[in-house]
């Protein structure tokens, strides 16, 4: 055993990895190199695998919580007993609250601007707020009185959206502080004033609907990490909020309806006898139930009653606690089963969204918590709740959605499907982030990202023809990674930072992962490591390396190029295929002392005019074992589904995908040795092809080759990302096959989010505009007779269909 130049060859390769690291006019670069200190040092709390550590701490705030809703003057008044346990290692001497309502105070804002433009180039929206700001208002928290539990005045400060309450003594770990606020605030008219919570107004019954949200004083979170998370809330970046249980006591007028996180403690005493044999109905019901019916939510607003009723509700393990309130609501129930558990599913929504939600929301509510489940952890909750209130927002349990019909009852496929998929993706944040409690302040894609990949997911089973707007397939995010690099940022980006904010928190993580599953790692990999997450970090606080890591541990991939490339950087994909030669075994007139071949190069264009195809859309109707609601449940089929079950005409059954390598078909180099008969033999009747590829990108993915032969057939060849680890700009490969190829194409299916399909077919093929797609679609299968044409409807008729 030689040792010196072991080591010398050890300390050379070290020294090379750290050049690596740093000199990307390497060949290597530094694409396949470790994260390294990108990531935080491993320590107790959180380990090297990514899974909490043996000392992994976070801390537990409880709320008793009083508030009174002023409808006339449009007033919430509050009182709070607030339980702060520290489970810290570190002593404490002051508390962090969020005082989220300033968001509307002219004078306790964040103050976080901006530029802007003239108000030509506004929405009103924007103008009224942008006015708002400027003038002296009464909105944002007025914090009349903070004292400890025996009632003596505490010490605090208001700075902007946050609160410092200083404590009378040291809280050392291990104790509890308990002390109480009284507080109120005018509630805004978030229609026009925008934000997450307040009022809207019915000019044409002169009722209202209350989405209160980030509506009580609320401890920030202190973590191992990063100690208080109080940075200030702009209105962008989310929360960061703190384990607890919650008891609320919410007095609004006798006739309301009120929706809220938890379950309701005193339904007989809030309900109608009536009602309350309803919901006792509900609980075995195999359809939605109307607990409050339509004609009862109509009678309610037009007598609008001076008497006031208290609901109460608690809630064990959340994050946060929200509330709908308003007479306009009618609700439904019906409960749904996971992994044996009844989970009661209920919506709330005013006669405007009566066509839709009656008969989607609840249904669309039990199928997000039990295909989230599958892909995660079970849905730990007894409630799960849709609340139509024209926006989309997620707090535990509760939801708040978009969906209405128009005034004659009908609604467009748009419409529809627009509404499916916000109940589904907001549902859907019952798991990222009010379980698996990320930083959404910090970290908006470790949410929103996440979820909207599961509301692709869950979509795509709820509907296998569901008509995914982005946050799944790869070509969905092409046009955003085609933009210059100035007007990108990784996807690592702070939150307030952004600037194409839904392209970066939304689509493209939900894109990257779907790549992940369906190109990269392969569902069964996936699927493990991703459900690991859920397991891990269910209601703890993950970090963006604690996703990564665990990925890389529980699937034995090392993922670093991945997550260096996809979320760290800006690059987009560009493969292309740069030359085709094709080369012949001829032993028949060459001297026998010699081996040889005759090179041809074949290049002529072939028109492709194919369309692109969802693979996953693909293996799941491929999958016997997947029943879609859309097709099982006949009380789903509406006139869309009728019509054309909004598919965009796009051939995915042209050709059948055979996605495996071919063995002995990779060679290298040739022997100078003669070959015999018996080798001749074999390679006579062999098709060799060495294809040239350029990384122009610059962001490495698997190569994923279509091979169509002169015989009609097809085959694909997946060759991972790794193919590119000694030569990130270049790659020269050596393909044998059994049969002549007359074309090779790149990509075929478009799971790589390449952003010049140009380059990728041999021969070349000239791709169409988008123009030209546009006109073929409309030319395409919706070219039907226009008795027929649902464009040439009346309101009526598409009802009555």
């Amino acid at each position: 055993m030689i040792r010196k130049p072991l080591l010398l060859f050890m300390s050379l390769a070290a020294t090379g990895a750290t050049m690596a690291q740093n000199n990307s006019t390497s060949n290597h670069g530094n694409k396949f190199e470790a994260l390294g200190t990108m990531l935080p040092t491993p320590n107790e709390y959180r380990t090297a695998s990514g899974a909490p550590g043996p000392k992994y701490w976070q801390q537990r705030c409880d709320y008793d919580i009083k508030a009174t809703l002023d409808e006339d003057k449009q007033w919430l008044t509050g009182s709070e007993t607030i339980t702060y346990f520290n489970n810290s290692p570190d002593e404490l001497t002051y508390l962090w609250l969020q005082l989220d309502e300033n968001e509307h105070s002219a004078k306790n804002n964040a103050n976080y601007q901006d530029g802007s433009s003239m108000p030509g180039m506004m929405s009103d929206q924007s103008i009224s707020r942008s006015m708002q700001m400027k003038v002296n208002n009464d909105y944002g928290d007025n914090i009349t009185r903070i004292t400890d539990a025996m009632g003596v005045n505490l010490k605090y400060m208001v700075n902007k959206t946050m609160m410092r309450v200083e404590l009378p003594a040291v809280l050392k770990p291990g104790q509890k502080f308990i002390f109480k606020i009284d507080w109120n605030y005018h509630v805004s008219d978030r229609m026009k004033y925008g934000g997450r919570g307040g009022y809207e107004y019915f000019p044409e019954d002169g009722n209202y609907l209350f989405t209160m949200t980030q509506w009580y004083p609320r401890l920030c979170v202190y973590s191992d990490f990063q100690g208080w998370q109080n940075n200030q809330f702009t209105g962008r970046g989310e929360f960061a909020l703190t384990f607890g249980n919650f008891k609320v006591q919410m007095t609004v007028p006798a006739d309301h309806v009120i929706g809220a996180t938890g379950e309701c403690q005193n339904y007989q005493q809030v309900l109608t006898p009536a009602q309350f044999t309803r919901w006792q109905q509900a609980q075995t019901a195999k359809e939605p139930v109307e607990v409050v019916t339509l004609a009862e939510a109509k009678t309610s607003m037009v007598k609008k009653t001076k008497q006031t009723k208290t609901w109460i509700f608690k809630a064990d393990n959340v994050r946060d606690f929200a509330w709908g309130s308003s007479r306009r609501f009618v609700m439904d129930a019906m409960p749904a089963y996971v992994e044996g558990k009844k989970v009661m599913c209920m919506s709330y929504y005013g006669q405007e969204a009566y066509p839709l939600y009656r008969r989607f929301s609840t249904k669309a509510v039990a199928h997000t918590i039990k295909t989230y489940s599958h892909f995660t952890i079970p849905f730990p909750y007894p409630v799960a709740q849709s609340v139509e209130a024209s926006n989309g927002m997620e707090y535990p349990m509760i939801c708040f959605n978009y969906g209405r019909a128009e005034k004659d009852g009908t609604y467009s496929e748009a419409t529809k499907y627009g509404m499916l998929g916000v109940i589904i993706h907001e549902v859907g944040h019952n798991f990222f982030p009010m379980i698996i409690n990320s930083d959404e302040r910090q970290w908006s894609w470790m949410d929103e990202g996440l979820n909207s990949f599961v509301e692709y997911l869950t979509e795509e089973l709820w509907d296998n023809k569901f008509p995914v707007r982005g946050k799944g397939p790869a070509w969905a995010i092409v046009d955003y990674m085609k933009l210059p690099k100035d007007q990108l940022e990784p996807i690592m980006t702070n939150s307030e930072n952004i600037v194409n904010f839904g392209p970066n928190a939304y689509t493209k993580p939900a894109t990257g992962l779907n790549m992940l599953r369906e190109t990269i790692m392969g569902r069964e990999l996936f699927d493990y490591a991703f459900k690991e997450y859920a397991r891990r970090w269910a209601f703890k606080h993950p970090t963006p390396a604690d996703l990564f890591r665990t990925m890389n541990d529980a699937s034995a991939e090392n993922l670093d190029w991945f997550w260096r490339g996809w979320f760290y950087g800006i690059e987009p994909v560009d493969l292309s295929l740069d030359s085709v030669k094709h080369l012949t075994p001829d032993f028949t007139h060459v001297p026998a002392h010699t081996d040889s071949t005759v090179v041809r190069h074949i290049d002529k264009p072939m028109p492709d005019g194919r369309f692109p195809t969802d693979i996953s859309k693909v293996r799941n109707r491929e999958d016997k074992s997947i029943i879609f609601p859309s097709d099982a449940d006949t009380s789903l089929h509406d006139f869309y589904y009728k019509y054309t079950r909004g598919q965009i005409p796009y051939d995915t059954t042209s050709y059948t995908v055979h996605s495996t390598f071919i063995n002995g078909r990779e060679v290298g180099t040739f022997s100078n040795e003669p070959l015999d008969d018996a080798d001749k033999a074999k390679l006579q009747s062999k098709q060799f092809y060495e294809l040239q590829f350029s990384n122009k990108g610059g962001l490495v993915m698997p190569l994923i080759i279509e091979w169509t032969y002169k015989d009609g057939t097809k085959e694909i060849e997946r060759i991972p990302a790794q193919v590119w680890r000694k030569n990130e700009s270049h790659l020269t490969k050596i393909f044998v096959k059994d049969r002549e190829v007359q074309s090779i194409k790149l990509d075929p299916n478009r799971e790589t989010a390449d952003i010049d399909e140009s380059n990728n077919s041999w021969p070349v093929v000239q791709t169409e505009s988008k123009f030209e797609i546009f006109k073929a679609r409309q030319l395409g299968p919706r070219a039907i007779p226009q008795a027929n044409n649902p464009m040439q409807l009346t309101g009526k008729d598409k009802k009555a269909f």
